[in-house]
């Protein structure tokens, strides 16, 4: 699976942005997906996860309520829809897939397939 993450920019504190993360290569209804970021100087850390079928999500503490991953499998397509975007959000953003029907996964250890990261600046 090929994964091509999009939509990183730069906004000013309290706004908004929409990444998209496209993938090709395998059939994306059997992939956990999630979103992972990562800021200089800091280890990557989980932000949100989707099962299979987007109806089951799960988040990170710092996120919840401000961020939502949706996808649309037709569109091959997950989403991460940022809001209320704080300075501490500032961070390379990556998408990551997991050959798995099963729940959401916070670990990024069993996500076997990574896209190339997206920049997200978050200006004060």
């Amino acid at each position: 699976v090929q994964l091509q993450a999009s939509g990183g920019g730069l906004v000013q504190a309290g706004g908004s942005l929409r990444l998209s993360c496209a993938a090709s290569g395998g059939t994306f209804s059997f992939y956990v997906m999630g979103w992972f970021r990562q800021a200089p100087g800091k280890e990557r850390e989980f932000v949100a996860a989707i099962n299979w079928s987007g109806g089951s999500t799960d988040y990170a503490d710092a996120v919840k309520g401000r961020f939502a991953i949706s996808r649309v499998n037709a569109k091959n397509t997950v989403y991460l829809q940022m809001n209320s975007l704080k300075p501490e959000d500032m961070a390379v953003y990556y998408c990551a897939a997991r050959y798995s029907q099963g729940p959401p996964t916070r670990a990024p250890g069993p996500y076997a397939y990574w896209g190339q990261g997206t920049q997200v600046t978050v200006s004060s």
